[in-house]
């Protein structure tokens, strides 16, 4: 197993929540964090602690996406007129790894990177192998042909736990999927509360 992989199952303990919403998750069995100090009672957090406990959260929701590549979209965001708490979560979301994984290609967004980097998808019909590629409203994504009936895709497709939200348009029987609009915090299907705002402080410190 590798080491991203161990992390994405520990990231759910030590934020002591199911941040992906998943049946398997270990918080379902034992709520308190990984290690042999995991079930020492926690203190309370400083206010420097929570902003940096939301933007941990945050940032391993998507992947774990580098703290550079983090760091540079909340600097895209702040630039951005309106909310930046909103624009972070407007370029987050239109990430092609998070579109995979909202689409249900994919069962999870650590899937949907590997899926990306093997050369599975399309988008608007040009083949594209980079999972941080910002997608535009209207873009089309599509599985490749070859790809289509892998065991992976058609599972996922039948996944229960978790609904393609309203602003991307999926097809599971032409394996397509479109950007409708750039999704408000409040359109995004979280399992667990995020808190962007927390994030903008922590960096704007």
């Amino acid at each position: 197993m590798t080491k991203r992989s161990e992390a994405k199952y520990k990231l759910d303990r030590r934020m002591g929540e199911n941040i992906w919403g998943r049946p398997k998750s270990p918080v379902n069995r034992r709520e308190y964090g990984p290690g042999q100090h995991g079930q020492r009672r926690k203190g309370k957090l400083s206010n420097y602690g929570v902003q940096l406990r939301a933007k941990q959260k945050l940032r391993g929701y998507y992947g774990n996406i580098s703290e550079k590549q983090f760091r540079g979209i909340y600097d895209e965001a702040i630039r951005m007129r309106g909310d930046s708490g909103a624009n972070m979560i407007g370029l987050l979301e239109r990430r092609l790894d998070a579109m995979i994984y909202r689409a249900k290609f994919v069962p999870t967004v650590f899937a949907a990177r590997q899926f990306i980097n093997h050369g599975h998808i399309k988008v608007n019909g040009r083949k594209v192998n980079i999972p941080s590629y910002r997608v535009k409203a209207g873009d089309t994504i599509e599985i490749k042909e070859s790809s289509k009936q892998l065991v992976i895709v058609l599972e996922s497709a039948q996944l229960t736990e978790r609904d393609v939200p309203e602003y991307i348009e999926a097809d599971h029987g032409k394996m397509t999927a479109k950007l409708v609009r750039i999704p408000l915090i409040a359109d995004v299907p979280y399992a667990v509360k995020m808190e962007p705002h927390l994030v903008v402080e922590y960096y704007s410190r």
